[in-house]
């Protein structure tokens, strides 16, 4: 069921990079009745007309911002491959997993959603040399995941769980491949930064990116359009990873295979590169993913191919900002004085 009328959107992930760039996109559309964000940290630049909420996704008080701002659009970016963002990788599976199963749990109690865009990836196929040249939505994964990989996979199955139990709700997935772009950081743009790119002896994998600015525009073609499903979502074209190293000018250090998740381990250790040891095999055997369904089901049409995306990251390479620290109090006081408002407001207009 398509969202009639104006609509109101709640973001989460709000502060980091692909939630703030969707809505910086939103700001001034003029069918977003209402804009609301949440995280745990403020937007690191304004944003205008947005309502920003300090909330843990996790927490079942979600259940009651959902309520309380009458959400009926719910786009869910708050997903994220990079543990030293979250503070390890137990927190980091709290977050993708707990906190989409609990961000789930209360839409699935929100009478007026209509709409769920959640943000899964490409790892969710894991990478296996027997894999498929490219990899098509209902491919099925032949590869033991863990990591992140296994993080995505949890969360979509606890996605289509919801759209079972919500059949009246449009539910989108969108499996995007690694983003890149002049101000996204990821385990991926810290490896391209690298002045020397450690590669496994003998392989050449081909890579697929996607533009941080093509990702933004499918989460928003993706809002607006009337369609539910599992979308693949990344850059036409591809690169082997030698080629890549040539747009940026880097030289390849090669490194025999046994040895690859030791030099991983070495360059963690000593912060030059937080390279997740399950997304190794990325650059070992590579990852190619077909997007004819989300060309036809949203009309996507990626603006930068999967070069011009290394070219844009190579000239234009800025680095992403961060909200600063704050002196704040505990954020449950925050969202009981948000929910108090919401209550007070209701009696008024009654």
């Amino acid at each position: 069921m398509a969202t009639q009328g104006k609509r109101r959107v709640l973001i989460t992930g709000v502060s980091r990079f692909l939630g703030l760039r969707i809505a910086k996109r939103l700001e001034d559309d003029p069918s977003i009745e209402a804009l609301i964000g949440v995280d745990l940290e403020e937007p690191p630049i304004p944003v205008k007309n947005l309502e920003f909420i300090r909330v843990d996704i996790g927490n079942p008080l979600i259940a009651r911002v959902l309520q309380a701002s009458k959400t009926d659009t719910l786009i869910h970016t708050n997903i994220s491959s990079n543990p030293a963002i979250l503070g390890g990788r137990s927190k980091m599976k709290e977050n993708n997993v707990i906190g989409t199963m609990q961000l789930l749990a209360a839409a699935q109690r929100a009478e007026t959603i209509q709409k769920v865009v959640v943000k899964s990836s490409t790892a969710v196929y894991g990478t296996s040399p027997g894999d498929p040249s490219i990899l098509r939505e209902d491919h099925g994964s032949r590869a033991e995941l863990s990591g992140y990989g296994r993080d995505v996979a949890e969360a979509e199955t606890t996605a289509r769980d919801f759209g079972r139990r919500r059949p009246d709700v449009d539910l989108v997935v969108l499996r995007t491949q690694n983003v890149i772009g002049p101000t996204v950081n990821t385990s991926m743009t810290e490896y391209l930064s690298l002045p020397a790119l450690p590669a496994a002896l003998g392989y050449d994998p081909r890579l697929q990116f996607l533009h941080e600015e093509d990702a933004v525009d499918a989460f928003i073609r993706a809002m607006n359009a009337d369609c539910r499903g599992i979308f693949n979502v990344a850059a036409d074209g591809v690169v082997y990873l030698s080629q890549a190293a040539r747009l940026l000018g880097r030289v390849q250090v090669p490194v025999l295979l046994p040895a690859a998740e030791a030099v991983a381990n070495l360059m963690r250790r000593f912060e030059i590169v937080d390279f997740p040891t399950d997304q190794l095999k990325l650059i070992v055997f590579g990852r190619v993913v077909d997007t004819q369904r989300a060309k036809e089901a949203f009309g996507f049409e990626p603006q930068f191919t999967t070069a011009d995306t290394i070219v844009d990251f190579r000239d234009n390479r800025r680095g992403e900002l961060h909200p600063g620290p704050v002196e704040r109090p505990p954020w449950e006081r925050e969202l009981f004085d948000y929910l108090k408002r919401k209550a007070q407001v209701e009696k008024e207009t009654v």
